[in-house]
């Protein structure tokens, strides 16, 4: 399996592009989040995937830089099934209150012949704390990360019969993730800045946390990989050298602090 993650950056990023990611095996691939606008086919288009290919999507949040990018996925679809026929069907996983905001919105701002396929083709499947699902042939349960903010959901995919991967959406490890955080072979987690730069950012008012404290998370539930994304973008051309430094300081594990259209291999 590989990772490819096609944005990093938080919600007002200008230097990189939202954090949204893609997970491909076996030529299936799982699309996590859409970002802020159609810039998610510029990404998909240079990462060297075919939109067409995703039949799963899941969106962790309604917030913007996370659902618009999704609702320019479900426009591509529904147009490709309305002009030659386009015969797969697409999944969208997610809280149902964000499936009912992509609802209104296709059906507001798509043509009437377009919408026709949203609810029949392009399918919306509601996702709740402890749901399982078999996405791109891998056992995936779904969790509530508890967010003061809005409605979110995070996930854990199994590689194998053991090693797992955890995503815990875009806000900080909440101790009600711990069954399906600890011991990942691979945890997703936002970094939103340095600590030493917490004054400038204030990250815990937007309910995010410093390379360091993600890292401290990290450490104590016992995680072999981690990758942190979601982050400010004041200078992109040295945030993997100044994130990875701090990082190293109290992770033990492998630490990635990946740029735009970096690939992972996921060993596992």
């Amino acid at each position: 399996m590989k990772l490819t993650m096609l944005g990093t950056g938080n919600a007002k990023v200008t230097e990189c592009y939202n954090t949204c990611f893609l997970l491909s095996d076996a030529g299936r691939y799982f699309l996590v989040d859409g970002g802020g606008g159609n810039g998610i086919l510029k990404q998909l288009k240079s990462a060297g995937a075919d939109w067409r290919d995703i039949h799963d999507i899941f969106v962790t949040h309604r917030h913007m830089d996370h659902i618009l990018g999704v609702m320019w996925m479900i426009r591509m679809f529904a147009q490709a099934m309305k002009r030659d026929g386009y015969a797969e069907e697409v999944r969208i996983y997610g809280h149902k209150k964000v499936l009912c905001i992509l609802d209104d919105m296709a059906h507001m701002l798509l043509s009437r012949k377009e919408a026709e396929y949203v609810g029949s083709r392009i399918v919306f499947v509601p996702a709740a704390d402890g749901d399982v699902f078999d996405i791109i042939g891998h056992k995936t349960t779904v969790f509530n990360t508890h967010s003061t903010k809005t409605k979110q959901h995070g996930f854990t995919m199994y590689l194998n019969q053991t090693d797992k991967l955890t995503c815990c959406g875009d806000e900080p490890y909440n101790d009600s993730e711990r069954m399906y955080v600890q011991g990942s072979k691979w945890l997703l987690h936002e970094a939103f800045c340095l600590e030493k730069d917490a004054q400038r950012y204030h990250p815990h008012e937007k309910h995010h946390s410093t390379v360091k404290e993600a890292c401290e998370t990290a450490e104590q539930l016992h995680v072999q990989n981690l990758v942190l994304y979601h982050t400010e973008d004041s200078d992109p051309a040295s945030r993997k050298e100044r994130y990875m430094a701090e990082g190293r300081q109290y992770f033990s594990g492998t630490l990635y602090v990946p740029d735009d259209l970096e690939v992972i291999t996921l060993d596992g």
